[in-house]
């Protein structure tokens, strides 16, 4: 199976590892991991904050996936400007790994995907992971102060 991810993955915390985790664990044909560009992850964020380059992002996301990837996959990277470019295009992927937060977008994924003669594509749901308080982990919590990347409450 080909798993895809795909996130601003900025800052990188414990939640991005899971995401990952689960795509290396499934992808046995290997997995592509889209990253927004620096425009992208600007207009996707709710709230306005600082986001590491793309270049900076992608080197972060390759070392954590080196460092976690027991099985040894072929990883494909992408630079998205569009949030469902490679998975609504791509026939080679089958699955697509979502957090709960997203997991109500692989529906229209899989609509557009059946409108193009595409195959719909298995939804994998990693659980949030949380943080020592209870609250899910995310990079906008870490960029405030809140916590650090394995979910640490900072004080």
């Amino acid at each position: 199976m080909r798993v895809a991810v795909a996130g601003t993955f900025g800052p990188l915390h414990d939640g991005h590892r899971s995401l990952f985790e689960h795509a290396l664990r499934l992808g046995d044909d290997g997995v592509l991991v889209g990253l927004t560009s620096d425009e992208l992850a600007v207009e996707t964020r709710s709230e306005p904050r600082p986001v590491p380059s793309v270049e900076e992002r992608r080197q972060a996301v390759e070392r954590t996936l080196e460092s976690i990837d027991e099985w040894d996959r072929r990883i494909d990277y992408e630079e998205l400007d569009d949030p469902h470019g490679i998975v609504t295009d791509d026939r080679t992927i089958d699955a697509l790994v979502v957090s709960p937060e997203t997991a109500d977008e692989l529906e229209s994924i899989n609509r557009t995907r059946r409108e193009r003669g595409l195959e719909p594509l298995t939804g994998i749901v990693a659980p949030y992971v949380l943080a020592d308080d209870g609250e899910r982990i995310s990079s906008t919590r870490i960029v405030r102060g809140e916590i650090d990347e394995h979910g640490r409450v900072r004080e």
